[in-house]
């Protein structure tokens, strides 16, 4: 066998890795996510210390991602994100079997910061793996991390609807999630390091980097909008039935997650800047015309356009961060990372201080409005 096709079948398997680490990440999140109802109910937690569990998880992830993008860039993203993986696979046990609000935010903490360095390390790794292929194959990763979110919701659905404890529950899934996660490990890329030197201009946050975590953040306020807020406006504002309400945000993820699949194709013939553009215009319009029009099918649709627009800007956010500067792209990465998760945190408490203010339809104007203002923006995701 030719030492080319051997470097060609290397990485198949490393993408075939990357998408299994991609996938547990979306599932664990998933899997909490769906519990959190039993949780709260059997604890007997009230909506502020509900509040408070979710920001742990958020806090742990953003802690974690300060100290693991210098530590990806020191040993190689592959050193660290195996025993990452099972580390955040076994972190699932402690929100699943606490017994008391303390111990929930602990394990919390513990959950995110594990969630939080996968997820840092697995799209540094995936940086590595597309310069190997040497096309783009980045949007698809993301698609799978929508697939295993929907795959850990719905068996959370299930286990909820079976009565499973959360800690059982939690307990099959963390060690799914662990062997998982020790089948992929062998056949990733072998680390990619390169010394930390440099200039002192060279080991601070670059502009540009700043810049793309500024847009993470605009399209991460969107995305966290709709889970809170699209039902709501549904229900509240346009009079519709609960079961017609659940659809926004159902259509929103749903056409996110079919055109991430369609992103690699769509960024190798249109490039990232146009593909960008067109999905922040795409993304603002459609949400922005179907708030105007002010009726529950036009709002469907602009949910619907919105999450098709959103798609495929935060996969080529990512890979201009990470591939701006190959010895810093776990540093750079993470810096980016920690914006968008400020966007999710940030996001919806905005909107909801706008709508107390105005009404909730000129809230969700503000995502439409930071969508476009990501297409005007869309020459810094140009690559380098």
């Amino acid at each position: 066998m030719s030492e080319t096709a051997v470097v060609a079948g290397a990485a198949r398997q490393a993408r075939w890795a990357v998408t299994g680490y991609f996938v547990i990440t979306g599932a664990a999140l998933g899997t909490w996510t769906a519990r959190i109802p039993a949780i709260k109910q059997d604890l007997g937690l009230d909506d502020m210390q509900v509040t408070l569990a979710l920001f742990a998880v958020a806090a742990g992830s953003v802690l974690a991602m300060q100290v693991v993008g210098h530590l990806s860039d020191r040993l190689g993203s592959a050193r660290v994100l195996g025993p990452a993986g099972i580390a955040m696979s076994a972190s699932l046990l402690l929100p699943g079997f606490a017994n008391s609000f303390p111990l929930l935010v602990i394990g919390l903490l513990l959950f995110g910061a594990g969630h939080g360095t996968v997820d840092v390390t697995m799209n540094a790794h995936a940086m590595q793996v597309q310069r190997r292929y040497g096309r783009p194959i980045v949007s698809t990763f993301h698609a799978m991390f929508s697939v295993g979110g929907l795959l850990g919701a719905g068996c959370g659905a299930l286990a909820a609807q079976a009565s499973i404890a959360t800690g059982a529950h939690f307990a099959l899934v963390a060690a799914a999630l662990g062997v998982v996660s020790m089948i992929a490990r062998p056949a990733l890329l072998p680390a990619e390091v390169t010394p930390s030197g440099g200039s002192v201009r060279q080991r601070g946050i670059s502009p540009g980097i700043v810049f793309l975590g500024v847009l993470a953040f605009f399209c991460s306020v969107g995305e966290g909008s709709m889970a809170d807020w699209s039902p709501l406006y549904l229900h509240d504002v346009l009079r519709t039935s609960p079961a017609l309400a659940a659809t926004g945000y159902a259509v929103f993820s749903a056409t996110m997650a079919v055109f991430r699949f369609l992103g690699d194709f769509l960024v190798a013939r249109l490039g990232p800047v146009v593909l960008v553009r067109t999905c922040g215009a795409i993304a603002g319009l459609g949400l922005g015309v179907g708030l105007l029009l002010h009726h529950p099918v036009a709002a469907i649709i602009g949910f619907a356009l919105f999450g098709i627009g959103l798609s495929n800007i935060i996969p080529q956010v990512f890979n201009a961060a990470g591939n701006q500067d190959p010895s810093r792209s776990g540093r750079n990465l993470a810096q980016v990372s920690t914006l968008g998760y400020g966007g999710l945190l940030a996001g919806p408490v905005v909107i909801g201080l706008l709508a107390h203010w105005t009404d909730l339809a000129i809230g969700l104007a503000l995502p439409a409005v930071l969508a476009l203002l990501v297409a005007a923006s869309a020459r810094a995701v140009h690559p380098r």
